[in-house]
């Protein structure tokens, strides 16, 4: 029902104080903004509001509100309006709206771009973008060659790029605390690794692969190796084969006190190729944070965390060796941390340089004096621009499904035969009997 309200009776300030007492629970409702406007004009001259006391201004001010529905703010803006020009008039002109520049094809080959990369940050995405169009000549890419990082990640909250897109954040392990008895001072130069063990979890007892990760302090050039346990039988040749796929010649080698690394067969290795090795201090937990963080963000995320048998170390370490290290040298964006001051002089680390390591070795101005021997740039060149990023890290995800494909076709396998065991024969069958034929169908068994 609409009511339409004359107050054109009240003339005093006395009988707008009775109103505002009896309609204090009663909601008005003007019909358009320009009567609202002209309403209050009327009010304005009809009570001689300019010369009224302040009391009186206010008990005016709260009846307008409570008529219009305006704020406290927004009234006194108009009134201002009105003392100034004499007038309030509804305001016609439109806000101007920047146009679209980004067309849906352009958010479509975002989504590609961090399906394949599995959703690298805002900076590391638009490095990718660039490179896509600067180097690899992807005219597609024009416009998404000058995106900004926070633009990418606004598109990232459009409806098609949700519809399109289900990323699931896995819950990162926490860090232990880990000491170090001597710092690595690379001064800059390329060849100080951070190595570190990644187990890939155990099941009934039994234990999965491990994963080792060296990384290069000054250029985040990263070998990932499998093995199937972290002794000296299986670890020294793994070591020797990560290390020799490294384009540069290798100065230090820092771990923590683990004995994967801290034991004679390692030393002696390392000695041999000239290569110092450094351990853990206490209470220094973010010295060795490079590797730990790259545990996270390469190991887990593409490898998961779920247990993976030991005897699949070597088709990991072939997928790594042929398609995830080059991928993540020759193609996926770091992070490189820069030293800011503030005003009370503290120092602050800050993200702002996004490089492949390929690159960040590259600009080094001494680097070519760090290659081994027979490795030039010119054969690195062809492995780093044979592919473009989103292509080489589209291979990458096919291997790797292939590489799942084949391990969950087996495990499928194991757990259908436990099953049937389960389900027919174990209560015939005695303890003893029961468990070596479990092992022997799960591969664990050695005679």
């Amino acid at each position: 029902m609409t009511i339409t309200m004359n107050d054109s009776r009240m003339v005093s300030i006395t009988q707008i104080k009775d109103f505002i007492k009896v309609a204090k629970d009663i909601k008005f409702q003007g019909a358009s903004r320009k009567e609202k406007y002209e309403w209050i004009e009327i009010i304005l001259l009809r009570f001689g509001y300019f010369s009224c006391r302040k009391k009186d201004k206010s008990t005016l001010k709260q009846y307008m509100m409570r008529m219009t529905g305006f704020s406290d703010a927004q009234l006194t803006r108009l009134v201002a309006k009105k003392k100034k020009s004499g007038k309030i008039l509804v305001n016609t002109t439109r806000h101007y709206h920047f146009p679209k520049k980004y067309t849906p094809e352009d958010i479509g080959r975002l989504i590609e771009t961090d399906k394949v990369h599995d959703h690298l940050s805002g900076p590391a995405t638009k490095k990718i973008l660039e490179r896509e169009y600067a180097i690899f000549k992807k005219e597609e890419f024009i416009r998404l060659k000058d995106i900004s990082s926070s633009h990418i990640y606004n598109l990232r909250e459009t409806r098609q790029y949700q519809s399109n897109t289900h990323f699931f954040a896995r819950t990162r392990p926490n860090k232990v605390n880990i000491g170090e008895r001597a710092k690595p001072e690379p001064e800059g130069k390329p060849g100080f690794l951070r190595v570190d063990t990644v187990h890939q979890g155990d099941l009934d007892k039994k234990k999965g692969i491990y994963h080792i990760n060296l990384i290069d302090e000054v250029t985040q050039w990263e070998i990932l190796a499998s093995v199937e346990k972290i002794s000296e039988y299986y670890l020294l040749p793994l070591l020797e084969d990560a290390l020799d796929q490294f384009p540069f010649g290798i100065l230090g080698f820092h771990s923590d006190n683990g004995s994967e690394f801290i034991n004679k067969v390692v030393a002696a290795l390392l000695n041999k190729l000239l290569i110092y090795q450094t351990k853990s201090r206490a209470r220094h937990c973010n010295d060795n944070a490079l590797v730990e963080g790259k545990n996270g963000s390469i190991v887990r995320k593409h490898i998961g965390y779920q247990y993976i048998s030991q005897r699949y170390a070597s088709l990991i370490n072939e997928f790594y060796k042929n398609y995830l290290n080059v991928y993540l040298n020759y193609h996926r964006p770091c992070g490189f941390a820069g030293k800011k001051i503030d005003n009370k002089g503290k120092e602050k680390k800050v993200y702002n340089l996004y490089l492949i390591p390929y690159e960040a070795l590259k600009s080094h101005p001494r680097a070519s004096d760090f290659l081994k021997d027979g490795i030039s740039f010119e054969k690195l060149d062809k492995i780093a621009y044979q592919q473009s990023d989103n292509e080489c890290a589209s291979s990458m995800q096919k291997a790797k499904d292939k590489l799942f494909a084949a391990i969950g076709k087996d495990r499928n396998n194991l757990d259908s035969n436990h099953y049937m065991l389960s389900a027919r024969g174990r209560s015939a069958l005695g303890g003893q009997f029961h468990t070596a034929f479990t092992r022997l169908i799960s591969g664990s068994y050695v005679d």
